[in-house]
């Protein structure tokens, strides 16, 4: 399965890899090593991590405080989110929306 990013999940991946990268140089990149393997297990087993609602997942990163909150669709995985998890809890639930009204204009 392909995987993208929304813009604003793409731009919180960005920010956190900066912070990562100015507090402790290479931690940046090893944020970057664990997003992607949380990507590609969830392109690998999409429906493996554990379903919030509203047709959303999750998929806890190992040694970061971040959650991929991510959606399937047809045979895109679209990542929704890069979330602190201590930070604004479901802030990200208006992106669900924006979603589906962008995916349902590509089909029709």
């Amino acid at each position: 399965m392909k995987s993208e990013f929304l813009p604003e999940a793409e731009e919180e991946f960005r920010e956190a890899v900066w912070f990562y990268e100015k507090e402790a140089p290479g931690v940046g990149l090893r944020f970057i090593a664990e997003v992607r393997k949380g990507v590609t297990f969830i392109t690998e087993n999409p429906y493996a991590a554990v379903d919030v609602g509203g047709g959303i997942r999750r998929k806890v990163l190992n040694h970061f405080p971040y959650t991929l909150m991510y959606a399937v669709e047809s045979h895109l995985i679209v990542i929704v989110a890069v979330a602190h998890q201590k930070r604004r809890p479901r802030y990200w639930r208006g992106r669900i929306k924006e979603l589906r009204e962008r995916l349902s204009r590509t089909k029709g």
